[in-house]
């Protein structure tokens, strides 16, 4: 597998656990706001495998989880074989991803080589192009929203608000596409780094307006939380 980056600990990435994240090269998407535009050009220092299980190895005990993002984990054909080795070395496994790639994450939720999942909801699945900023097979996207709202794992869904690329009537156009899920995060929009340069120049939502956000999609899933 690609792999373009290591942070060696988290508090954050894996809900209630230590984890290490694996940051994974390449994507299909060229959403405009990517924090990670290393991974998406294929730019990044590639880190063979065999040094991130070395760490790892060194770990055990110390970490519970890993994490694997991208980028688009699901685009890499070993993604799985690698997953297996991480869980044979007692570690728990989060997933991100978009969610263009059903098949590979049915497999994985099959097998239970995920322990968690978080797929990112880009837009209503209307307008999918217009933030993904590419060709969209939204049949996919639907499909990985069913698997996880309809499965045994845990997930979350989540949504970066850019403010010129998502406005609080497609928040109830993605709550009409992702009704009944578990959890579903709304995610300020930070720009420190950017994919497009123009869009560390974008604003952001107010603490005020993201609360009124919250508020109304917990009429569409169970719980709606603001990170």
């Amino acid at each position: 597998m690609r792999i373009g980056g290591l942070q060696k600990n988290s508090l954050i990435d894996y809900p209630g656990k230590i984890s290490a994240i694996v940051f994974t090269i390449g994507c299909n998407f060229r959403c405009p706001y990517c924090h990670n535009p290393e991974l998406v050009d294929e730019t990044a220092d590639e880190i063979p495998e065999a040094d991130i299980f070395a760490f790892l190895e060194k770990r055990k005990g110390l970490l519970e989880a890993v994490t694997i993002t991208g980028g688009e984990p699901t685009m890499h054909d070993d993604l799985l074989s690698f997953i297996r080795k991480v869980k044979d070395l007692g570690f728990l496994v989060k997933l991100d991803t978009n969610g263009t790639n059903p098949s590979t994450l049915a497999q994985a939720l099959e097998e239970r080589f995920v322990d968690y999942v978080a797929m990112d909801i880009k837009s209503p699945l209307a307008t999918y192009e217009k933030t993904a900023n590419r060709p969209v097979d939204t049949v996919a996207i639907r499909k990985s929203i069913d698997l996880l709202i309809h499965g045994n794992t845990q997930y979350e869904f989540r949504t970066t608000l850019v403010k010129s690329l998502i406005t609080p009537e497609d928040l109830d156009g993605i709550g009409n596409d992702i009704q009944g899920a578990e959890r579903y995060y709304l995610q300020k929009f930070v720009p420190t780094k950017t994919l497009n340069p123009a869009f560390l120049r974008k604003t952001t939502f107010t603490d005020e307006e993201l609360e009124r956000m919250r508020v109304n999609m917990q009429k569409y899933v169970k719980e709606c939380i603001i990170r």
